[in-house]
């Protein structure tokens, strides 16, 4: 039985078995025209070859307002927080979507809606 379930195990993509970053805390705070954006990521990272690799801040309607490049991986360190200064969210916009991403599977579909209020 084991044996099968191995088999079956190993048939599985690898893709369905990949866990994309993680979103668990975002903080912002207004500073002068422009926002500070923290966000702390969990991420499986195993090393250079795999790791959480930056995240973003967009509008509602997908505009990017700043990118946040994460240049080494995190493997010992997780949860872990990055922040981005000096964001500028066009007028009239009360919210914002950090989406995260990794150097194997890219960008997570899921993103996290942030109120800026």
């Amino acid at each position: 039985m084991k044996h099968l379930l191995l088999i079956a195990f190993s048939l599985i993509p690898a893709k369905v078995l990949a866990f994309p970053p993680a979103i668990e805390a975002v903080t912002v705070a207004q500073i002068g025209n422009g926002w500070a954006v923290s966000v702390t990521i969990r991420h499986p990272d195993t090393g250079w070859d795999h790791y959480a690799d930056g995240w973003e801040v967009l509008t509602p309607d997908g505009t990017r307002l700043g990118f946040r490049e994460l240049l080494h991986p995190h493997e010992t360190e997780q949860p872990f927080t990055r922040s981005l200064g000096g964001v500028v969210v066009p007028e009239g916009v009360d919210q914002i979507m950090i989406r995260a991403r990794c150097s194997v599977d890219g960008w997570n579909a899921a993103s996290q809606a942030v109120d800026l209020g």
